[in-house]
């Protein structure tokens, strides 16, 4: 099972290059208002192969998700807020891969592809501290773990 928080949700790098690497073959995109949003499904779906499960859930809807779908998830949060609530609803996040983030304004730019605003970091801080939750900044699976410490710790 892998968790990855991608603002990008569904595109090339998690369909050509991270559920490859995980040998998912169930793909959970956790996000409040798209699990209410058909036409945005429809259009995401389009990326994603025949072979591959997709499920769009709410937050609270994310445990019993994984109860159906099983342990070859790749379970795919929009912003840090979401991972963190699931986390404290009770689902096991032992690893949580930041892969994009966009800069914004109130943001520090971590990485070239990670930008984080105080609360990211104050969510981040308490996932791995409560948790133990294990952080992994990489774009794309070939990358070198980056250490958050620096930042976060």
């Amino acid at each position: 099972m892998w968790f990855r928080v991608d603002n990008r949700l569904i595109h090339g790098q998690v369909i050509e290059g991270w559920l490859p690497y995980t040998g998912a073959s169930h793909l959970i995109v956790v996000n409040d208002k798209l699990a209410h949003d058909s036409m945005r499904q429809q259009i995401m779906m389009l990326a994603v192969s025949r072979h591959i499960d997709v499920s769009f859930v709410t937050v609270t809807e994310l445990s019993e998700a994984l109860g159906k779908a099983g342990d070859d998830s790749f379970v795919l949060f929009e912003n840090c807020r979401d991972a963190e609530e699931a986390a404290g609803s009770g689902v096991s996040i032992p690893v949580l891969n930041i892969g994009n983030i966009h800069y914004s304004e109130g943001r520090h730019q971590i990485y070239p592809h990670v930008a984080l605003s105080d609360d990211d970091i104050d969510r981040l801080r308490h996932m791995h501290r409560t948790q133990q939750t294990e952080l992994d900044f990489r774009a794309v699976p070939s990358e070198t773990v980056s250490s958050p410490d620096v930042y976060l710790f």
